[in-house]
């Protein structure tokens, strides 16, 4: 195969799913938009957004990545199947990890707000909505990824091709999808 085959092969695959990128890009935008009011009513929010959206491309990145890697290798089939070790402990981790580094993110910034004598919502309402949006768009997130990696393959697409902007795209959705459901649920039980 030529450099310029290899060359159109990847931009017919990857194409569709960039401009489906630049489209939940801007959707995400618009959430974030729409946010006025929880910005304003927690203090702080604002600033955990780039490193929970950063996070979910980072963590799920790398779970697309090692499934598309076990695929190449023969090591998992293209099916998702509860009985196979590896895929439950590449699911489990990316999942534990995504929540963990959440609600890290919290800490981080309510220590940062404090050290510059910034306002903040408390640590606990900071880590409460990062940890719960950490959790649902994990959720979210890991059956985009599994199922763009094993649909992607069993149609012949490389699923490499398909993780960056896959990931991509439906964290930087759900991650402001799922972080305005956990703000609002968490004001709604009285944190902030």
């Amino acid at each position: 195969m030529s450099v310029r085959e290899v060359a159109v092969d990847a931009y017919r695959e990857a194409l569709p799913v960039l401009a489906a990128s630049a489209v939940g890009g801007l959707f995400a935008g618009v959430v974030l938009g729409g946010m006025r009011a929880e910005l304003r009513s927690v203090a702080g929010l604002l600033v955990i957004v780039p490193a929970l959206l950063a996070t979910r491309g980072n963590v799920y990145g790398a779970l697309g990545a090692k499934l598309s890697s076990a695929l190449h290798q023969g090591l998992v089939a293209p099916t998702f199947d509860p009985d196979d070790e590896r895929l439950v402990a590449a699911v489990t981790a990316a999942m534990a990890n995504g929540v963990l580094v959440s609600a890290f993110a919290a800490v981080v910034a309510y220590a940062v707000l404090l050290s510059l004598g910034r306002p903040s919502a408390s640590l606990l309402t900071l880590a409460a909505i990062a940890t719960a949006a950490g959790l649902l768009s994990g959720v979210a997130l890991t059956v985009v990824v599994v199922s763009a990696v094993f649909v992607g393959y069993r149609r012949g697409l490389n699923p490499d091709t398909l993780v960056g902007p896959v990931v991509t795209t439906t964290g930087d959705v759900f991650g402001m999808a799922m972080l305005l459901v956990a703000t609002r649920t968490v004001l709604a039980l009285g944190g902030g």
